[in-house]
Order: C-alpha cells, then structure tokens, then sequence
C-alpha cells in the first residue's frame, strides 16, 4: 500500500497549499519512518490502539495526514488547524469518517511509534535546497535548472521506497541534482562538471550517485536508459 499512499500524501499537500520543507518533512516522517516501523510496532501486541489492530488503508490515510499536521508545526510559524485536515480527511478518506479526537488521538499515536523523534533536519529536501542554492551561485547554466522539475523527481524518488530508503538524505539529494541537470538542462549546454562537483561538496561517492541517478532516469524514462556516455 505504500505507493498509492505515498500518493495520497503528495496530493494533501497540494491541496492544503503547503510549502516544500513542510511537504518533504511530512514525506520523511511517514514514508521512511512511521510506514516502515507499523510492522514493529503492531506485531504481537494484542493491546495496539485501534488505528492499529488492524491497520486499514483508511486509517494509514489518516497517519499521512498526521505526518502533515505535525511537520506543519514544526515548520510552520502559523501551522494547520485541525479543522482543515479534518475538512480534506472527510472529502478523500472514503472507506471511514474519522472525528477531531481521532485526528488528536492518531497524533499522539504516530508520535509513539516513532518513540517521539520527530527531528526532520536531515532530510534529502534540505540537502537538496542547500545544494541548488549552491549549484546556481557557482554555475552560470544552474540558472536553466528547473526548481519544479526537481521537486517532481524527488517526488518520484519517494515513491520508489528501494531508492528512497536505501540510501542516505545526502547522497539522494545529489543525485536528484545530477538527474535534474540531465534532464532539464539541454545537452549543449552540459559545460559544468556536475558530477565531479557534487562528489566535492557532498563527499558521496561518484558510483554511488552514478548508480542512483540511473535508477531516477529509468524510473523516469523506463528500463532502456543508460548514463554511460552522457558525458557530463
């Protein structure tokens, strides 16, 4: 159920209008850290809060919709009142009408499978912002990478959970600047040494990019794409 979860999620965002960092924080908290700990968590443990026992499609929307709320806050200098997440959770979670407590009650209950570690500084957007700001101070063809496109593809990033979860923060955001600039930037344009650069700055090893930004570019063009010879 990942994917189309995922998928959930990135729509809420749009619809509640959110900005990038409260989108991919709430991205960061759900997808590579509450989905994967639900298993640990519920396992045996005959006394899990309803929302748990068992865990239905409808109540994992719900969580999406936490993972939100409480990235809101903690970006958020004005975050999202309850009643508009209660408000997109009875227009979009068809199976199940939950209540303000429910949405109260599921706060507290993502907070504890997560053991109350909701630090989001480490995750790939921050890396990424920090890495584009960089990129377009330095180079002059950074000014042809586009911002949107970017984001569409670390949109694509998490929703592959083997390329989202297997690798680090850091060396994803490298990687979704290298496959930005193949994909935004025209090939004649290709005069910086983008991988090479992000090698320096990030410390994460060419391959390693290498092997990630292929799977993006397959991901975004299919089985048949290769990097080798794209000479950048």
């Amino acid at each position: 159920m990942r994917l189309p979860l995922v998928e959930f999620l990135i729509q809420s965002t749009q619809e509640l209008d959110v900005g990038q960092i409260v989108k991919y924080a709430a991205l960061s908290l759900f997808a590579d850290r509450f989905y994967p700990s639900l298993s640990r968590s519920a396992q045996g443990n005959d006394k899990a809060n309803w929302l748990l026992q068992p865990v239905r499609e409808s109540n994992l929307q719900l969580f999406a919709l936490i993972s939100i709320w409480i990235s809101s806050k903690i970006h958020d200098s004005c975050p999202l009142p309850v009643k508009c997440l209660k408000f997109l959770g009875d227009t979009t979670i068809k199976e199940q009408h939950f209540t303000t407590r429910d949405f109260l009650e599921a706060e507290v209950v993502f907070l504890q499978v997560l053991d109350f570690e909701i630090g989001t500084a480490n995750n790939a957007f921050v890396f990424f912002e920090e890495l584009y700001i960089q990129f377009k101070g330095i180079a002059k063809v950074g000014e042809l990478l586009n911002f949107e496109a970017c984001m569409d593809i670390m949109d694509l990033v998490y929703e592959k959970e083997e390329t989202s979860l297997l690798h680090s923060s850091r060396s994803l955001a490298a990687s979704i600047l290298v496959a930005s600039y193949v994909i935004t930037v025209p090939k004649k344009k290709w005069e910086f040494p983008v991988l090479p650069w992000v090698k320096f700055v990030t410390s994460c090893e060419e391959e390693h990019i290498i092997k990630i930004v292929t799977d993006i570019l397959r991901h975004v063009f299919g089985p048949s794409c290769l990097l080798q010879g794209t000479g950048f």
